[in-house]
């Protein structure tokens, strides 16, 4: 995924980096997470507690 992004500087490379991380953290499924995004897993795992 980050290797498809464009890099022309430093810049821009941290701020897609960035993008990244937020979209694997807020949005993208993990299978060993029930399909869920790690920050949705965390906030049912702190509501069910």
């Amino acid at each position: 995924y980050i290797a498809f992004m464009p890099k022309p500087n430093v810049r821009t490379a941290l701020h897609n980096l960035a993008v990244a991380i937020e979209h694997y953290n807020e949005t993208h499924p993990h299978s060993a997470l029930g399909y869920l995004s790690p920050r949705e897993y965390r906030r049912q795992r702190v509501t069910s507690t």
